[in-house]
């Protein structure tokens, strides 16, 4: 068989769900993060961006952007271990620690090689990593990439954590790797049990708070600070593709296991530098966000306005206390139309389907931003 077989199949399998009206993915959208964008020609409401505090398009953080690029240029064009360290890269480093309640940062040059990184490194031969089953594919990846033992836990049950945990020798080093917010459904991990139960293995807790931050927490500082729990767990890591406004990510740890990072992961060594522009749009967005903190009452608002409309037109919502308000369809069929029927109407959702979610749990994700109007919701 020829290798490029099951590329034809699958590009054959899209070309019908397309004639179908059932392919939603790889849309062009202008400006994406926008809470109006044009798509051929046509301008739509967004409800599906991860812009949560509207930042991408805050003009202090465009401005810092564009002198960033003006002074640093367009790239750093080396890896991060030889040449393509700039101040700006050490800056926010510091800031993200101190952000996020660690001893100290690293910066990776996108989210998934973060938690991918920092997975496969700290976890090694002999160790074992529990991962909650609906953890980021980022996540996945790290464990399949780790020659450490992998235990998956079902979501958010304490119980089977720890019958895991009893099972594993109390010789292994354990890490414990849950997401912050769960992307598809909104939900918030339940750091507090996964905490004791750390506490009681002699395990170390690594959360992925890419959805948290900017999005829960008084302030914005995400999971952590939702649970009153900063500065209690060990690896906190993130990415700034959602509410920071950009593209990277970070993992805020120890001083001794950021340097072991820097020089032991992969993803870290061999990856290009993001640009320094990059790290003076995070740093712009933290300011705002320290000094604009009317932008998560705005956001709380507007969420709550949106579930509760949704709610008097008797839809089926997820519980959550996040910006992401899942809209509970059931099957894949009755979704893809439905965002299909509200893109003719003007407003962009995500159509979720297995294996993003359980078979018969299909929903409209939708996704609230501070920089949404009224009128607009």
């Amino acid at each position: 068989m020829d290798l490029f077989t099951k590329c034809t199949e699958f590009s054959r399998w899209i070309d019908s769900l397309r004639k179908k009206r059932q392919f939603f993915y790889l849309r062009e959208f202008d400006p994406a993060a926008s809470p109006t964008v044009t798509m051929a020609g046509r301008k739509l409401i967004m409800l599906g961006s991860n812009n949560y505090l509207g930042l991408a398009t805050h003009p202090r953080v465009v401005e810092a952007t564009v002198r960033a690029v003006e002074e640093y240029g367009t790239g750093a064009c080396s890896s991060r271990v030889l040449t393509g360290t700039t101040s700006l890269h050490s800056r926010l480093e510091k800031r993200l620690a101190s952000f996020k309640g660690t001893e100290d940062a690293v910066v990776f040059s996108a989210g998934f090689l973060a938690m991918m990184g920092t997975v496969s490194a700290v976890a090694a031969e002999g160790d074992v990593v529990l991962s909650d089953e609906f953890n980021h594919a980022s996540i996945v990846e790290g464990c399949r990439l780790t020659s450490a033992e992998v235990k998956i836990y079902r979501h958010n049950d304490m119980t089977d954590l720890e019958e895991k945990l009893a099972s594993c020798d109390a010789s292994q080093g354990k890490l414990i790797v849950t997401d912050g917010v769960f992307s598809m459904r909104g939900t918030v991990a339940d750091l507090p049990g996964v905490k004791a139960l750390a506490d009681k293995y002699e395990a170390r807790v690594m959360v992925d708070d890419a959805h948290g931050t900017g999005a829960i927490g008084e302030t914005g500082r995400g999971t952590l600070e939702h649970f009153g729990m900063e500065g209690e767990i060990d690896l906190v890591c993130g990415t700034f593709s959602k509410s920071l406004g950009t593209i990277g990510g970070f993992t805020g740890a120890p001083k001794d296991v950021v340097t072991f990072l820097k020089l032991s992961s992969r993803p870290f060594i061999f990856t290009a530098s993001p640009p320094p522009s990059s790290m003076a749009t995070v740093l712009a967005c933290m300011d705002v966000m320290r000094d604009e903190p009317e932008l998560m009452v705005h956001l709380r608002d507007k969420t709550r306005l949106m579930k509760d409309g949704l709610s008097d037109l008797g839809y089926r919502l997820e519980e959550t206390v996040t910006p992401i308000i899942p809209v509970l369809i059931g099957d894949d069929e009755t979704t893809f139309t439905m965002a299909g029927a509200l893109e003719e109407e003007g407003v962009v959702v995500n159509p979720i389907v297995p294996p993003a979610v359980p078979s018969g749990a299909s929903l409209i994700r939708v996704s609230m931003m501070a920089s949404l109007s009224d009128n607009e919701i």
